[in-house]
């Protein structure tokens, strides 16, 4: 593998168990995704939802988000939408997938919750810190299933 690969993917993932039923957990990501983003995604000060609040393959929202003091524009859509096992947004005007993956446990009132966030494309210039990127890409997929479980955990955000 060449290390000046452009093409390969930085990824960051994060899993974390909810004490909530499945359908719960993704009403409250998935279904109500564009109403909810922005209570565990801080880093976003602006958000608009392009295609009305209804989720479904195509939708689109677009997002400004304070990074590292920068603020950085994008617009992106739902790449796939599987009730209630996974949900993933690909960025339109910028080089990224997120995906949520849902998955029950044995106890029926466990969820667990998995994020990934891939940067599609690193510019060749920032390759030699790739790892400082990895950190705060990993950094940023902890923070976002600990924020989700948190809204979910003290009462007040209802899914629906």
């Amino acid at each position: 593998m060449n290390i000046f690969d452009i093409s390969r993917p930085v990824l960051g993932k994060a899993r974390i168990e909810i004490n909530k039923p499945l359908t719960y957990v993704f009403c409250f990501v998935g279904e109500h995704f564009f109403d909810n983003y922005p209570k565990w995604a801080v880093e976003v000060s602006e958000f608009k939802p392009l295609t009305g609040t209804d989720v479904f393959v195509g939708a689109r929202a677009h997002q400004v988000r304070l990074e590292q003091g920068q603020k950085v524009e994008s617009i992106f859509e739902v790449a796939e939408f599987e009730s209630p096992k996974k949900m993933t947004l690909v960025g339109v005007t910028a080089q990224f997938k997120n995906t949520y993956s849902f998955t029950a446990r044995d106890d029926q009132n466990l969820t667990d919750l998995e994020f990934s966030f891939e940067l599609m494309e690193l510019d060749i210039f920032m390759r030699p810190f790739e790892k400082l990127i990895r950190m705060a890409i990993e950094e940023g997929a902890e923070n976002t299933v600990e924020n989700i479980k948190n809204l979910l955990a003290d009462g007040s955000s209802n899914p629906i």
